[in-house]
């Protein structure tokens, strides 16, 4: 593929269930406009610099697999190990259950349904139709990518065009004090979990044509698109939804909706964001397991996961993917779930930015991409995570312990995995 097609899979992978949840969390403690509108730019600011770090290791590795591959090849085989338990048991079915438990709130504002039996219905019924049928789910995958661009970028104009009647907008200096709170680093969580995916690109490198050229191109143009319609979209929240209508809301989209359409008219919007969570459960109901049953055929632990039907599709990883997603919907809630997914991501991203500076050491003479501004952006983004990292463990210690608690446990895993090669 070229730069313009992964590209796309970047945003198509990144515009996804923070950008319609997350604001209302953040309103909570930060509530100055300028704030909020910093949080969204850092987050992109973060997302880039992160992309052409990602930019460098995948040149210069050229093997698909993500962080998996990177991690084992630049630190040792258990860092590699984690990076894909991680995938396996957080980075994909993580976000499926919130995505699918905001589903159920936005779904849930037209249908007279319970919103967890909406979430875990939505999760069986696209589980059941990625284990026969690979066809319908690109066909769909294709046409839902661009319905969320265009949802999105409808969403920003109109929200532009009409006058504000009640709105939380707030350009006041509260903003100096804000950002140097606990509350302003915990609110970037938030951002951060909602720019997940700007390295969609990196899972696919073998498939991409001339990656040191086009690998750069689609992971850093592909995110720069997505943090201009992150900023601007909060933005319109914030101008169409008063204060005490946002605080605390999950479904965003649905109080901005009803403020500039009437109850009717947010029925329809509720509805078409609603298709817009369903296109993102279905991609990562579609993605993950394909890590999860390429991480089974390097672990012997996992072997179960190898399984496939007769039509070649993943069923067994699809099927474990989607118990643990239905696990997080029974047993979390949405802030919970987000906080301490976000933490092991965050954890996850930052030790593979770390690897630029392996690779510098390792393979200095290499015509592979170069980070520019080298040391700067890396040194840029670790500090951003650990930041971020520090004051989830003093803010949120419980999300923060569940997360550390999910890595531990991978640990033991590889080395019960070595037990089992030993004796089989």
């Amino acid at each position: 593929m070229g730069w313009k097609v992964a590209a796309a899979l970047v945003v198509a992978n990144m515009i996804g269930t923070g950008v319609f949840t997350s604001l209302g969390f953040q309103l909570q403690d930060v509530t100055n406009t300028w704030s909020i509108l910093l949080l969204w730019t850092l987050g992109g600011v973060m997302a880039i610099t992160g992309a052409f770090c990602y930019a460098e290791i995948g040149s210069a590795i050229n093997k698909s697999g993500g962080e998996y591959i990177f991690l084992s090849k630049l630190f040792n085989p258990l860092i590699g190990y984690l990076s894909g338990w991680i995938s396996l048991t957080v980075g994909f079915a993580a976000p499926v259950a919130l995505a699918a438990m905001a589903l159920g709130v936005y779904l849930g504002n037209v249908l007279d349904i319970n919103n967890a039996l909406l979430a875990v219905s939505v999760i069986l019924i696209l589980s059941v139709i990625h284990s026969f049928n690979l066809n319908v789910s690109s066909r769909f995958q294709s046409f839902a990518t661009w319905f969320k661009v265009l949802l999105v970028i409808s969403l920003i104009l109109i929200g532009l065009y009409y006058t504000e009647v009640d709105s939380a907008l707030d350009f006041s200096n509260t903003w100096v004090t804000e950002i140097l709170t606990p509350s302003f680093a915990i609110a970037f969580v938030y951002v951060s979990y909602s720019y997940t995916g700007w390295n969609a690109a990196a899972y696919v490198i073998e498939e991409i044509d001339k990656p040191r050229i086009t690998l750069p191109k689609a992971l850093v143009r592909g995110t720069i698109l997505v943090t201009l319609l992150y900023v601007l979209l909060q933005f319109v929240f914030l101008k169409h939804g008063a204060l005490g209508e946002l605080q605390g809301q999950l479904d965003i989209g649905h109080v901005y909706a009803t403020n500039l359409f009437g109850i009717q008219g947010a029925k329809t919007i509720n509805i078409l964001i609603s298709f817009f969570l369903i296109s993102g459960i279905s991609a990562m109901i579609w993605v993950g397991p394909r890590v999860s049953q390429a991480m089974s055929k390097d672990y012997k632990v996992w072997h179960f996961l190898r399984k496939t039907n007769k039509n070649n599709l993943p069923v067994a990883a699809v099927w474990f993917q989607a118990v643990l997603s239905i696990i997080y919907v029974l047993t979390g809630t949405f802030e919970s779930v987000l906080l301490y997914c976000g933490f092991i991501l965050q954890l996850s991203a930052a030790l593979t930015v770390t690897g630029v500076f392996v690779l510098r050491k390792k393979e200095p003479a290499s015509a592979y991409f170069k980070t520019p501004f080298y040391p700067l952006l890396p040194i840029v983004f670790i500090l951003f995570s650990i930041w971020v990292l520090i004051y989830l463990l003093i803010d949120k210690p419980l999300e923060s312990i569940i997360g550390l608690i999910i890595l531990v446990v991978g640990v033991l895993t590889y080395f019960i995995n070595k037990k089992v090669s030993k004796y089989s």
